[in-house]
């Protein structure tokens, strides 16, 4: 089994915990253009973005993005 990284789920997170994306711009020095960028699945992030984010935010890594689940490689 292949996983792959599917839509971003940031917009969700933040809403889960009543925050938005200024208030993590604030949190991790990243610009807001850059976080829309993730938000909206014109970039996708780095693993060291995706671990910052999720820490700032308080969730895993894992749950920043759907998976796709595919049967080869």
């Amino acid at each position: 089994m292949v996983y792959k990284p599917g839509r971003c789920l940031l917009t969700i997170r933040l809403k889960e915990i009543r925050k938005n994306q200024q208030w993590l711009c604030e949190q991790i020095g990243m610009s807001k253009s850059q976080i829309s960028d993730y938000a909206t699945n014109r970039t996708m992030m780095s693993y060291g973005t995706a671990m910052t984010i999720a820490g700032a935010i308080g969730c895993h890594m894992e749950d920043l993005y759907e998976r796709i689940e595919s049967s080869s490689r």
